[in-house]
Order: structure tokens, then sequence, then C-alpha cells
């Protein structure tokens, strides 16, 4: 299988015509340019200007009307991340996109996650960025998928998730 980095897949935003949308399925990414700040937000400093290159992304696209959306299934009660990630959305969600919470306790009966039960982006319900982990949970990077019955089957999701899932405004970890 062949891997795109995160830059590469990041320059999907740059193409995509109207609806970007991420299924984040993991209590604990560990991204090595977020380690700094999570470790500082666990020390009771917060600084988001690490976010900067990807609100900047954000704010471009949305501000030319596309959608930007994420359900993000946790665990109660939430890792250290997680409460790190609640803390931090009002940041992406200044920069235009759109995030809901579901917690895994909520999900319908018998659901079962296509791609592997990794996370993805899916773009304009055609193109899916699926992500992939070593096992010590660091991004490996994503495999563009372009088949119609595994994006179709990913479309579904995103829908039944997105109805069920809470506004981050009203998300009370």
């Amino acid at each position: 299988m062949k891997l795109i980095s995160s830059v590469e897949r990041n320059r999907l935003f740059e193409s995509f015509v109207c609806d970007a949308f991420h299924l984040e399925l993991r209590d604990d990414y560990s991204v090595p340019n977020e380690l700094g700040p999570y470790e500082s937000w666990l020390n009771g400093t917060a600084d988001d200007s690490f976010m900067a290159p990807w609100t900047q992304l954000m704010k471009r696209v949305t501000d030319l009307g596309k959608t930007v959306r994420r359900v993000r299934v946790v665990t109660e009660p939430h890792s250290s991340y997680i409460r790190w990630e609640h803390a931090t959305t009002g940041v992406n969600e200044a920069a235009g996109e759109s995030i809901r919470w579901l917690p895994r306790r909520e999900l319908p009966e018998g659901l079962v996650f296509p791609v592997a039960g990794n996370d993805w982006w899916l773009f304009d319900d055609k193109l899916l960025a699926v992500g992939h982990f070593d096992d010590g949970g660091r991004v490996l990077g994503s495999e563009v998928i372009e088949t119609p019955s595994v994006v179709s089957e990913c479309v579904r999701i995103r829908d039944l998730l997105w109805d069920v899932a809470t506004p981050h405004g009203t998300y009370q970890p």
C-alpha cells in the first residue's frame, strides 16, 4: 500500500470543491509537532500557536465557502489527550471547521467502521485519505482510496454519525 505524507494529504485541501469530512476514532494521537504544546497544556500553560499553519489553511478554504467537518468518536471518561483536544477545538472552529463529538457508548448498535476502523478524510464524497499509524500511535501516512463502494460506505457512515453527534458548543466532557 502506498502512503502519502501529511503534507501531501494537506494538499488535498487545496483541490476539493465542496466538503471535507474527518472521522476521528483514536483517543490519542502521537503527532510530533503537538508533543510540546500538549505537554505545556498538561503543565497548565496553553499555547495554540502550533496550530497556525492548519488554521490558516482551514480559514482559507472555508472563506471560499467550502465546508470542513469532523466527528470525534471518543471514550468516556476522556484521555488527557482528548481533554486537550476539547480545550483547543475553539481554535479549529474559529478557523471555520465544524466539529461534533460522539461518545463510543452512543454509537449505533452493530456499526462496523470501514477501512479497518482507521481514521479518514473524505473529500467531496469521492476520495478518501485513510490514516495509518504504527503500533506506538505515530502517523505513518495516508492511503488514498477512490474505490466507489468504499467511498460510498464512508459517506453513509459520515451522514449517520454527523446526525447523532453533539456539536462542540454543547458537548460537555
